[in-house]
This record gives structure tokens, sequence and C-alpha cells, in this order.
């Protein structure tokens, strides 16, 4: 049993939910007394639309486990999404109200958890048009885990739509502290230093994501581009070492700036 846990587990947590289910439910014909099992199944039948044994999964987890905060958050999404409302705030309002808990309290492996659930209500909003209120969802789960250099990039994707150049330079920031060796915020980085008239930054960055990945066809699009404004003189030439950025808002070539892929 303890096998087939570990190996249940292991199948879970590379998202192979297909060997993962077929382990699982093997150990539930055997023991239907693991919280963490049913919570796992929940989750693989919610991600095919099945949210009537999602739900019963996450139920059952939690009349094992009646504190297991991740099945109650993921219960609570399963309810939304089959338009069981108030059954739903019922559960927010249960997990709000132990005053034991704290986010940042849980376990890593849960904050992850619910970091993504988050980060999946914001790609909803977005995908209705309401870009602002994915926007404060991500920002709850960078808020959770500011280690995820994707959550990161995501959140300064869409602080561009909105404008916020510099408060998606940061993030972009942020997340190449976090995972140096991701080139997606390296590639987004160049971009919005070259929105905001830095040039030697953007090409900067796109090179070290080249170094990383030698075959990224973005960042040697971007490479490239960069390489040909120069040419036409849209683009001042790289400044020499310690030479400061003189460069002004009226030299600035907007029309030079890549559209984000």
């Amino acid at each position: 049993m303890k096998q087939m846990l570990y190996l249940g587990r292991e199948h879970y947590a590379k998202r192979e939910f297909e060997k993962a289910e077929s382990v699982l439910r093997e150990i539930l014909a055997a023991d239907d007394r693991f919280a963490d099992v049913h919570e796992m199944l929940g989750v693989i039948a919610h991600s095919t639309g099945n949210f009537i044994s999602a739900e019963r999964h996450f139920e059952r987890a939690l009349e094992i486990n009646p504190n297991y905060t991740e099945a109650a958050l993921n219960l609570a999404v399963t309810y939304n999404d089959r338009g069981k409302y108030d059954a739903a705030r019922e559960i927010y309002s249960r997990i709000q109200g132990r005053p034991a808990t704290t986010a940042h309290a849980l376990e890593p492996f849960a904050l992850g958890k619910i970091a993504n659930m988050h980060a999946d209500l914001a790609q909803a909003y977005v995908d209705s048009g309401l870009i602002r209120e994915g926007i404060a969802e991500l920002e709850k789960a960078v808020d959770l885990c500011p280690e995820f250099a994707d959550l990161r990039t995501r959140l300064g994707a869409l602080l561009r739509e909105v404008n916020d150049v510099a408060g998606a330079r940061a993030q972009y920031e942020a997340a190449v502290a976090a995972r140096p060796n991701f080139v997606a915020a390296r590639i987004q980085l160049g971009v919005v230093l070259l929105a905001l008239g830095e040039p030697d930054g953007a090409e900067e960055e796109w090179k070290r994501a080249l170094e990383i990945e030698p075959e990224n066809p973005q960042a040697k699009m971007y490479v490239r581009m960069l390489a040909v404004a120069r040419q036409k003189g849209s683009i001042p030439p790289p400044r020499a070492s310690g030479e400061p950025n003189a460069t002004s808002e009226s030299e600035r070539q907007p029309d030079t700036q890549p559209d984000e892929t």
C-alpha cells in the first residue's frame, strides 16, 4: 500500500493524471480512508470536467479530514462550477473562520495549490474580459508564492495590458531573480525595457535568453529586429561601457517595440 501511495502521488505530482488515477483507484478499492487520495482523484476528475465525481471525492476527503484546506477550497470551486453558490460560500466562510490557520502558515504544497487556483481564476476573469479582476487574483497568487516565476510573468503580461509598464517590469525582474534561467521572463523583460527606452538592457536580456536556449525563436527574432532597427538609425547604437542612458522620451520610437507573442 505504501508503494502504491508513493507511486500514485509521484504520477500526480508530475501531472501524469491517467497513470495516477489508475493507481489511486486501486488504493481506494483496498482502503477508502485516505483523504489525500480522494483529493487527488477529485482534482483529476475536475480537470476532465467531471464535476459530479470531483464533488463526491472532495466531500469524502473532508469527511475523513474536516481540516483539509486544499480539499475544502477545491470543493468550493467545484460547487461554484456546478452553480451551488450558497454551498460554495459556506465552505469559504468555514475556511476563513479557522483562527489557528493563516494562508502563509500552510505547508508549501498547499500554498502552491491555492496559488495555482488563484491563477486559474485569474485566467477565467481574463477570458471573460475582466483584466483588472484577473490581475487581482494573480497578485494573490504571487503573494502566496513569490518564488513562482511563471505566475509573476503572467502577472507582468496582464499589467502591460493595462499600461502599467513599470509594474510589469518589477514582476519580470522579480521572476528573473527567482529563476535566472526562466527564459520567458527574460524575453518579456526585454520587451518592457525596449518600451521604456532601454534598448541595451533589452538586448542584454534577449542575449542571455539565447545563452540559456540558443534556438529560442522569439529571442532570436528580437535580437535581429534590434540589429535592423539600429542599422536604420531608429534605435541608438549600443552605449560604450559606463556611458549614461541619455535617450529622451522624444527620441524613443514606439514603432520598434515588438508585439508580445
